[in-house]
């Protein structure tokens, strides 16, 4: 098997930042005047290359790897409200080029340090037209992709400005596989959904990331976005039977408008990451690499952490978020949860259902909430201070059901009582079709509010996780608060979810799919797979049920990043339980990540060194077919003795029939180690490598 690690190579006593700028061609160079014009940049490795060309007055670019063509010539423009569409007539103006070589260090992530090694080409052109209106479109080439995006500059003829439609293309040169989930499932703009496979011919519309995969097998190709700030949410209009272009697909207002916008102006990058295996693309940090640098004066307050909550009680009907008799967010519970967090050596506590808001049909009453005021059985406070006392964070959910004008108007007050009370983690929700406002979750209203959030938590020194997010576009460079997010189909859908809950591959799918946008929430963890420890809420056989194996709840740990890992089930379902010792060990922040194997909806084995420490993780996942791997540890440092604390699928194990034996085991082993990996249909395994004592 062939590992690979997202560190760079060189030396770090190298110059971390290196800027050349290259040059700067004037038009006549390239023969502007004329109806044609083309201009050309590579990446750093001269693999990857971008033609950017006007034809008959129109501006495209184009995609070769290893000379071969990936896109199509593929159209770039705007449609205007009550302006001509900003894409006819235009000749070039001119083309600037600088290449980038510089080394950066994440305050936690799957990798701690990035290399940002980039050319840059940027093309301005301008309408031939008397209004003459102008803009730019900048190509960031990487070793393993591209990201480009408009810039619009201040001009007296473009100034106040309502996009209808971004005209980018992706015209794809091959019908590749694509693996996706749709995007205009009406009044209802939600990425918890399983993900289908197909042609991309066959596309309607889908969201981003959205991986492909040629039809020889020889690149793999993701496309989405990054850096989205004051923007639309961009998914893909298929082709619809109709050739192979996929075209940008903005979330619109209320009123049908895509963006609201002043010069100047920039969009998001439109990024396209490139890869011969599906193993190469994760983890990711092309999208890291196009957003701005941190902002935060300190980081140090920022903390990765495992947490339990009184949250799976509700899915599975043991507790309320509403009050009454079963009110889950109660004082006693808080501070039980408090006790096995601290005794368990987990960082924190999140509480769901404290505050007012929750009784009735609260997705109706969303304006009802408060997010101050607690009910009569919590003691917001006095919880407070007793996780505080115990070393425990406690995390503040704050639901809005999308009221979101009544969670701004509250934002500050909030936060600031939080800061005061000590607390710096909250988990924020959005459950709902259509903002109180009638906006989508994704269009320009909401990325404002979103990042309205963001700016707020870190003004309060406050950590987010975010559920019914807008898609992750690597702002947690910025803002290294933005922690994690849900945005995908989770393990809640396992208590109550259609199709009987999760399929066995679904996992598969997530990590070459969701997970390159960046971290997300998944709350594994679950050891009650059959739920029949529970009290109050018996499982009834039509019931959904978590459709894997033990083990493989544990690998999840390993396999689906997020620096905010939750244990999920209920604390009772620990007790006693030595597999749970996983758990309590597991890493949640990395300094090496290293993808072993992997194919898109059949298995992963990933492994992580721990930042700060000498211990790796492995985790690896199966669907329903059972597998087995070789693994070599060559990864270690050679020379050195290790033990290898082993969680594997028990005897008999199967995701279907017996999801709970587990195996654990001890060996001896060092850099030159093969370790024989065996996984049940459904199954799992989860790996400690640590120093020998």
């Amino acid at each position: 098997m062939r590992a690979r690690s997202l560190e760079s190579p060189g030396k770090r006593a190298q110059a971390d930042r290196r800027i050349y700028l290259v040059s700067r061609v004037l038009p006549f160079a390239l023969c502007a005047a004329s109806a044609q014009a083309q201009v050309r940049v590579a990446s750093p490795d001269g693999r990857n290359e971008v033609t950017a060309e006007i034809h008959d007055g129109k501006l495209y670019y184009s995609l070769r790897r290893d000379g071969r063509a990936l896109l199509l010539p593929s159209l770039l423009g705007f449609e205007l409200r009550g302006a001509p569409p900003l894409r006819d007539g235009l000749h070039l103006v001119d083309t600037t080029r600088q290449a980038i070589d510089e080394m950066w260090t994440q305050p936690w992530g799957e990798v701690a340090r990035v290399r940002d090694h980039h050319n840059e080409l940027k093309v301005s052109v301008a309408e031939t037209a008397s209004t003459g209106r102008q803009f730019a479109v900048v190509f960031r080439l990487f070793n393993d992709g591209v990201g480009f995006r408009y810039e619009v500059p201040d001009q007296p003829s473009l100034k106040d400005f309502e996009i209808t439609e971004e005209l980018t293309e992706f015209a794809l040169a091959d019908n590749a596989r694509a693996w996706w989930i749709v995007s205009n499932r009406p009044r209802l703009d939600r990425s918890e959904q399983l993900y289908s496979s197909s042609p991309v011919s066959v596309l309607d519309s889908v969201q981003t990331p959205l991986t492909l995969e040629t039809r020889d097998g020889r690149t793999f190709i993701v496309i989405h976005e990054a850096n989205l700030v004051d923007y639309a949410r961009m998914n893909l209009r298929g082709p619809r039977m109709e050739g192979r272009t996929l075209h940008a697909d903005l979330a619109p207002w209320a009123d049908g408008i895509k963006v609201r916008g002043r010069t100047p102006f920039v969009t998001p990058w439109r990024t396209i990451q490139l890869a011969e295996r599906a193993t190469d693309l994760a983890p990711s940090v092309l999208g890291l690499n196009l957003n701005p640098p941190n902002v935060l004066p300190s980081t140090a307050w920022i903390k990765p952490m495992k947490y339990v909550g009184i949250w799976w009680g509700m899915h599975i009907g043991t507790m309320t978020w509403s009050s009454g008799p079963k009110h889950g967010a109660t004082t006693a519970n808080a501070k039980r949860y408090i006790d096995f967090a601290a005794a368990n050596r987990l960082g924190g506590v999140l509480v769901e259902g404290w505050n007012v808001g929750w009784d009735g049909d609260w997705i109706q009453n969303r304006n009802a909430f408060s997010f101050t005021q607690a009910y009569p059985d919590y003691d917001l406070a006095a919880v407070a201070r007793y996780a505080h006392e115990k070393g425990v964070k406690l995390i503040v959910h704050n639901e809005t059901s999308g009221g979101i004008e009544n969670y701004e108007r509250q934002l500050d007050s909030a936060f600031a009582l939080y800061h005061s009370l000590g607390l710096d983690a909250v988990k924020t929700g959005y459950v709902m079709d259509l903002t109180s406002e009638g906006h989508s979750h994704w269009g320009q209203y909401m990325v404002r509010h979103y990042r309205k959030v963001i700016e707020t938590a870190a003004k309060y020194g406050i950590m987010l996780d975010v559920h019914e997010p807008v898609h992750d576009t690597g702002e947690r460079r910025t803002y290294p608060n933005m922690m994690s997010r849900e945005g995908a189909r989770g393990q809640e859908y396992n208590a109550w979810g259609g199709e009987g809950g999760n399929p066995p591959e679904h996992e598969t799918i997530l990590f070459f799919t969701r997970l390159l946008d960046g971290p997300m929430d998944f709350t594994p963890g679950i050891f009650d797979i059959l739920r029949e420890r529970g009290t109050g809420s018996p499982r009834r056989p039509e019931d959904p049920r978590v459709r894997t194996t033990l083990a493989k709840q544990l690998a999840l740990y390993v396999v689906l990043y997020s620096p905010l890992q939750m244990a999920a089930d209920l604390p009772e379902n620990y007790e006693h339980q030595p597999a749970f010792q996983f758990i309590r060990d597991v890493a949640v922040d990395w300094d090496t990540t290293r993808v072993l194997a992997g194919k898109i909806g059949d298995y992963v084995v990933v492994a992580r060194r721990e930042r700060n420490g000498q211990s790796w993780f492995i985790g690896a996942i199966t669907d329903e077919e059972a597998r087995s791997f070789d693994v070599p540890l060559s990864f270690l440092t050679p020379g050195r003795r290790y033990v290898a604390e082993i969680y594997a699928d028990g005897p008999g194990a199967n995701w279907l029939t017996n999801p709970l034996p587990v195996s654990i085991s001890q060996r001896a082993v060092t850099a030159t180690t093969r370790l024989h990996l065996v996984l049940a249909p459904g199954g799992g395994q989860a790996i400690r490598i640590r120093p020998a004592r």
